[in-house]
């Protein structure tokens, strides 16, 4: 699936041309030709970077990028016709990710969004990883908060879920049964220690092959439980 550009200035041969080169690489690219445009197209649409000149009329390029920040963090390089340090200055202000000044060789632009593309996708690939714990044969996705262990999802209770994922979010950290009643169940919690203690129990009996020779939640004899990293 090719990228998706929002390309956004009042020069429309400026636009075509920028258009015509993106398009030659694969992307899919939309245009706006002035400032209220561009807001409602970046609202409307998800795009994988924005183009935005800082010259526009009814919002400049400041005022959009300033705006979009507010419900988006897409990448957003900003053109502008000036040498002028300010500028680029206040774009990167704004929010802006980068400056290209006008005039433009276009295979700079299009090196610059490249660039870009593939910095915003790596932290967006890390971050889906951070979502994921995998442990020999358990996945668990902290996002929408399932468990599979052998390919088969396992079906737990929020509480369940919670204390895993505390565990596993911190391996081989003992915590101690107080701390786990606290963490999980919060400090207004009537019950006492032996609350945990059903419910690592429970979670054994779900998730381990053999709930008594557990090779995910360990127990710290004295002390507490851990998840063995």
């Amino acid at each position: 699936m090719g990228k998706k550009v929002l390309v956004v200035d009042d020069e429309k041969l400026i636009v075509k041309g920028i258009r015509f080169s993106l398009e030659q690489d694969g992307m899919e690219v939309d245009c706006a030709y002035d400032g209220e445009e561009a807001l409602e197209k970046a609202k409307a649409q998800e795009y994988d970077l924005i183009l935005l000149d800082i010259m526009l009329p009814k919002y400049t390029g400041f005022e959009v990028c300033q705006m979009i920040r507010e419900f988006s963090d897409v990448p957003v390089v900003m053109l502008t016709a000036k040498g002028d340090d300010m500028d680029k200055i206040l774009g990167l202000e704004y929010g802006a990710d980068d400056y290209i000044t006008k005039p433009f060789n276009i295979l700079e632009v299009k090196a610059r969004i490249k660039a870009i593309m593939r910095r915003t996708g790596k932290s967006v690939k890390e971050k889906e990883d951070k979502n994921i714990i995998l442990k020999n044969d358990m996945k668990i996705d902290r996002q929408s908060r399932r468990v599979y262990v052998d390919g088969k999802e396992i079906n737990l209770t929020a509480k369940e879920f919670d204390l895993l994922e505390l565990l596993a979010t911190n391996p081989d950290k003992v915590y101690s049964r107080e701390e786990l009643l606290n963490i999980v169940w919060g400090y207004e919690y009537p019950g006492d220690a032996r609350t945990v203690d059903v419910h690592v129990r429970r979670l054994r009996e779900k998730v381990e092959p053999n709930p008594s020779e557990p090779k995910y939640v360990y127990t710290k004899w004295g002390v507490g439980y851990y998840f063995r990293g």
